[in-house]
């Protein structure tokens, strides 16, 4: 399994290990990735991934799976999540044609 964000495709990153004597030495840094349930309450569906305890938190901050989709832009995610993001997409416009027709 590699070390991949499955939301936001984020990698490991490198950089320097900078001693006390200001000596640079390359090192990486990895992510800190956790097994999550999510639940989408659009689609009213679960859904399993592994994902950065960063990308959790904005996930938290934003309120939900699904804000978290539709706030984040299409090019900062996984294939995965814009396959998700697409379905909340279409499921919203269903939405809203049914809810003009009922209006008019």
């Amino acid at each position: 399994m590699s070390r991949v964000c499955e939301l936001t495709n984020r990698k490991k990153s490198f950089g320097n290990k900078v001693s006390h004597s200001n000596c640079k030495t390359k090192r990486t840094f990895l992510l800190n990735l956790h097994n999550v349930t999510l639940m989408s309450d659009i689609l009213n569906r679960k859904f399993k991934f592994r994902i950065a305890a960063r990308t959790l938190r904005a996930i938290d901050y934003k309120g939900s799976l699904d804000d978290f989709l539709l706030n984040t832009r299409t090019v900062k995610l996984s294939e995965k999540a814009q396959k998700i993001k697409r379905r909340l997409r279409k499921v919203l416009a269903k939405q809203e044609v049914e809810l003009a027709v009922s209006d008019a």
